[in-house]
């Protein structure tokens, strides 16, 4: 029995056994069991849920990790979470280490913010409280109604670079771009560091994307009012009439991006490249390449969620990088065994006692101790 007197459980809701081992760790450490229950797919794909032991009255941990079939695990998630609302649990917090969704974040042309749908969905199912890692933007707690524990990486990446990276003190902690700046600016102050900068038309930053208004050619077209200058060619081609004549809208320059520049001096140096997610790889080998050029001897990627879809490893075990370094957010166990320079940072420690934590009432300051607000 998962500790009947102490008033909380621990489930997973994960229906495949590769993404329970965190789930096991996290227990391991803090001398529980895992929760008796059973998620699996029907035959046509739809999610079951069976929860084999009583939870009336109790608080309730769903630790959740991610695999590449992401909606998957989102049902199982709302699923496991609204069984163990209707049979009455008191508190149902939500062990989210990477949450899904987080770069859609923003509004992009004429799509949608996913990821506040999903903070809706997660409510709505019955969640009270989250504890997730890293999110993609820190602004994502304000899609919830109800507290976030936005838990923190950097500690373990950084031992990581100061115990396992030979002569670390001669690194440079490198941003692949100018909006991951701020993360190794952090990073780069408690190594005391040097940084730099990759800057350039290889690159392409999400800021750009954000909210859909790319830049279009200047067009003019004088087929609507005398005095009105259109710089947009999507008026229906002269066809539609401006409300107000004699208006001269501003001229509208498509945006172009400098040659790449590193700034800051990488000769003879080992760089470090520091992200939150590495998914696709390309942004990266091109930046090692860029770095390899530029005289970096050793090259090494530190992210806390390592996603690494489509043909991560086999690219990168064909870059320059000597090593990629993940945290077990994601597992990642597969694309292990296809590259051996991917290594894991164990990240239980942390989730683990933010649950004792907060079962117990206790501070979360503690976890949260020399960490910057911009990590």
């Amino acid at each position: 029995m998962n500790v009947p007197k102490s008033g909380y459980r621990v489930f997973s809701a994960n229906s495949t056994a590769a993404c329970t081992e965190l789930a096991k760790k996290i227990t391991e450490r803090l001398g529980v069991e895992l929760g008796k229950s059973v998620v699996y797919q029907e035959s046509n794909r739809e999610t079951r849920v069976d929860v084999k032991e009583s939870v009336r009255g109790q608080t309730i941990f769903i630790i959740q990790t991610i695999p590449r079939d992401v909606n998957t695990a989102i049902m199982e998630l709302l699923v496991m979470a609204y069984a163990l609302k209707t049979s009455c649990a008191k508190n149902i917090i939500g062990v989210i280490p990477y949450f899904p969704y987080s770069k859609q974040c923003k509004m992009r042309k004429r799509g949608s913010i996913v990821c506040k749908l999903l903070a809706s969905m997660l409510a709505k199912a019955g969640l009270t409280h989250i504890i997730t890692m890293d999110l993609h933007q820190k602004e994502i707690q304000g899609f919830f109604g109800f507290p976030v524990d936005n838990l923190r990486a950097s500690p373990f990446l950084l031992q990581y670079i100061q115990e396992e990276i030979p002569d670390y003190r001669n690194a440079i902690i490198v941003a692949k771009s100018p909006s991951a700046a701020k993360r190794a600016q952090s990073y780069a102050e408690r190594l005391r560091l040097g940084l730099a900068v990759i800057h350039g038309e290889a690159q392409c930053a999400e800021s750009d994307m954000a909210d859909g208004r790319h830049s279009p050619p200047c067009v003019r077209n004088s087929s609507g009012h005398p005095g009105l200058e259109l710089p947009y060619s999507s008026l229906n081609e002269g066809k539609q009439q401006a409300p107000f004549p004699g208006i001269e809208l501003p001229i509208m320059m498509a945006k172009e991006k400098p040659p790449i520049t590193v700034v800051g001096d990488v000769g003879g140096r080992i760089a470090i490249i520091v992200d939150d997610i590495i998914d696709d790889v390309e942004d990266f080998v091109a930046a090692a390449d860029i770095l390899k050029e530029r005289g970096a001897y050793k090259i090494y990627i530190m992210a806390t969620h390592g996603l690494l879809s489509a043909d991560a490893p086999r690219l990168i075990e064909e870059s320059p990088i000597d090593e990629v370094v993940v945290t077990n957010t994601v597992p990642h166990e597969v694309q292990k065994l296809q590259c051996p320079k991917i290594k894991t940072v164990d990240v239980s420690m942390i989730l683990a006692e933010a649950i004792r934590r907060i079962h117990n009432g206790e501070s979360m300051a503690y976890l949260f101790r020399n960490v910057t607000v911009d990590d």
